[in-house]
C-alpha cells in the first residue's frame, strides 16, 4: 500500500475528474457510500436542448446580470455524461468555485435566472434549461452543452477578429 499526502490547495487546484475520484475514495473509505443514496435525476426528463441560437438569445437576456452570464459559460465546460436519456452534469461546487460566487445559493440564483431566460426565449413557461439532482449536480442536455461551447467559441473568434481589424487600421508613425 502506498499513501499519498494533498494540501487543500492541490486538491482544489487538480482537474474535476481528480477531485471527483478522490471525493469518491475518501467516501469509500469512511463507509459512507452505502449511505449515500444513489445519485438521481428527475429533473432531466423536463430538460430542454438548447440552440445555438437559442443560447445567444438567453445571454442577451441575462446580459445585465454578469454573474448568471458566468454560470452560463460554464456550461462550455465539458461536464460528465450519464443516465438515460442521457445528460450533461456539472458539479455545483464547481460552478461556485470557478466563477468566484460567494455560496451555492447566489448559483441556483444565477441557474433560475437562466432557465427564466430560457423560458421567454422558447415562448414556454415549462421549458427548463437546467435541473438539479440529489448529489449537488446541475444537468444540461448534451444539446445544450455543445451549444454553449459553440457560442463560447464564436464570441472568441469575434473577438479575436475585432482585434486584428483594430490593429490593421493602425498606421506606423512617420
Amino acid at each position: 500500500m502506498i499513501g499519498i499526502t494533498l494540501t487543500t490547495d492541490q486538491i482544489r487546484n487538480a482537474p474535476t475528474p481528480v477531485r471527483q475520484w478522490i471525493e469518491q475514495q475518501v467516501i469509500g473509505s469512511l463507509g459512507l457510500a452505502a449511505n449515500t443514496p444513489a445519485a438521481e435525476h428527475p429533473q432531466a426528463a423536463h430538460l430542454v436542448g438548447c440552440t445555438t441560437e437559442e443560447a445567444s438569445a438567453v445571454l442577451a437576456e441575462i446580459k445585465g446580470l454578469m454573474p448568471a452570464f458566468n454560470v452560463l459559460f460554464e456550461f462550455a465546460r465539458p461536464g460528465i455524461s450519464f443516465g438515460q436519456p442521457p445528460v450533461m452534469a456539472f458539479r455545483l461546487v464547481d460552478i461556485l468555485y470557478h466563477t468566484r460566487l460567494e455560496d451555492i445559493s447566489q448559483v441556483v440564483e444565477c441557474l433560475e435566472a437562466i432557465n427564466e431566460a430560457f423560458a421567454r426565449v422558447r415562448g414556454d413557461a415549462s421549458a427548463k434549461l437546467c435541473g438539479f439532482d440529489n448529489q449537488g449536480h446541475c444537468l444540461i442536455a448534451p444539446e445544450t452543452q455543445r451549444s454553449v461551447a459553440a457560442l463560447w467559441q464564436s464570441i472568441l473568434a469575434s473577438q479575436k477578429q475585432a482585434r486584428g481589424a483594430a490593429g490593421a487600421d493602425v498606421k506606423p508613425a512617420a
